[in-house]
């Protein structure tokens, strides 16, 4: 049984708010985009992908949907598979944007770089409804994309953010001191965060970071919701069709100016 395209679209925006579930464990830590005190104290700023992702999310949400577009591609540069996915849903289906289906494959190719099994069915599922010239044309533009948002270039950009604005909150090259606290200002007096959770390593040694995130999106509820059933992806389709290319490295770091994301309250549906 076939549902339509945008439903897909509906699971991933869903997704993108609901993942914190991955996280429900005596181990894990708050998801610090969920998390008020986490977002009014900076957390945010030192961490460039979420930022861009949420407010992608906020615009969405708002029909805003050029403005989402450009959001979800700021958050890709930062090594976002999320928001790279993002990009390609709204390139397939032409929301906020002219429908460009070779091009999206190119862009759900990237989302799937890591192997995540939901990026990787839906891109599957792209591959099958592009006729021979589109293929050719995802094949080739691919490469500019890789260049510019795959993660050999996009990885060092994020780890480069996350250690300079460590260093920036903390004061210290050292890091975090058990003894920091952070006061922020709120409607009902101050409000106090203990430094151990916002510094807490998995969210600021570039390593740790990209495992919490691949614990998240390894296995996504995402993309099945357009067939009767998860497909069982041969290992072979884990491999990109798009050639290695040379990443380009520096860029200017994107400025949203003074917009800061809304708090949700539940999730973004279309």
């Amino acid at each position: 049984m076939k549902y339509p395209q945008w439903m897909a679209t509906g699971a991933l925006l869903t997704g993108l708010l609901m993942y914190t579930n991955a996280l429900a464990t005596d181990q894990a830590p708050t998801d610090p985009t969920q998390d008020k005190l986490m977002i009014t104290a900076g957390f945010l700023n030192g961490h460039p992908d979420l930022r861009f992702r949420l407010l992608a999310l906020e615009k969405y949400k708002a029909g805003k949907r050029e403005d989402a577009l450009r959001f979800f591609q700021y958050a890709a540069q930062y090594a976002d598979k999320p928001s790279q996915a993002m990009v390609a849903e709204m390139l397939w289906n032409g929301d906020g944007t002219v429908r460009n289906r070779a091009l999206a494959y190119a862009w759900m190719d990237l989302a799937a770089e890591r192997g995540y099994e939901g990026f990787l069915e839906m891109r599957e599922r792209y591959w099958k409804q592009l006729d021979e010239a589109e293929r050719t044309r995802a094949v080739s533009e691919g490469e500019a994309i890789y260049a510019r948002y795959g993660d050999a270039a996009a990885q060092p950009r994020i780890a480069a953010v996350l250690r300079r604005e460590r260093r920036a909150t903390t004061g210290s090259r050292t890091g975090f001191t058990g003894t920091l606290r952070i006061i922020v200002p709120g409607p009902a007096g101050p409000q106090e965060i203990d430094g151990s959770k916002f510094y807490d390593e998995r969210y600021w040694d570039p390593e740790r970071y990209q495992a919490w995130h691949d614990s998240i999106w390894k296995k996504p509820r995402i993309g099945s919701v357009n067939v009767g059933g998860v497909e069982q992806l041969p290992k072979e389709t884990a491999a990109s069709r798009i050639p290695e290319v040379k990443p380009q490295g520096e860029l200017p770091e994107p400025d949203a100016g003074t917009e800061m994301p809304a708090l949700q309250d539940g999730p973004v549906r279309p």
